[in-house]
């Protein structure tokens, strides 16, 4: 694990926060996600649905979305969670495979995923771990 507790726990804190901020009107599955730029910033993303279902966004994708629009481009690591309702996370909530080849794209396989159930209930995975067959272009071609 490369990033420290106090880091694991302003992102878990954030990721949870953001949640209440989600449009989730057609799933009622909230999810809230904290990005780490190496620079030390936090930006966070929600999902957002919309009646036209591929429309949507997912959080993480929002995260990076504000993070790539703020000129970060080097990442450390990202907190997420989401459920159900708005009372609490109940299990688990990992990123779909749209959301880990996206974050594939900036980061490499050694990029930390932090899943969070609450502020001291959760998981830490290495990208690599989660996506072991990276989708990449060779551009060498």
């Amino acid at each position: 694990m490369s990033i420290d507790k106090d880091d694991i726990l302003r992102l878990t804190e954030a990721a949870l926060n953001v949640r209440k901020n989600s449009y989730a009107p057609y799933s009622g599955f909230y999810v809230g996600a904290a990005l780490l730029a190496k620079s030390g910033m936090i930006y966070t993303g929600v999902n957002c649905e919309n009646s036209s279902y591929p429309v949507g966004i997912c959080a993480e994708r929002t995260a990076f979305s504000s993070a790539l629009t703020a000129g970060e481009r080097e990442f450390a690591a990202i907190a997420v969670a989401g459920g159900k309702d708005m009372k609490g996370p109940e299990d688990f909530c990992y990123p779909c495979g749209m959301c880990r080849q996206f974050m594939a794209e900036y980061c490499k396989g050694e990029f930390e995923i932090i899943i969070a159930k609450s502020r001291d209930e959760y998981r830490i995975y290495r990208l690599d771990n989660l996506l072991p067959y990276i989708f990449e272009l060779d551009t060498t071609i």
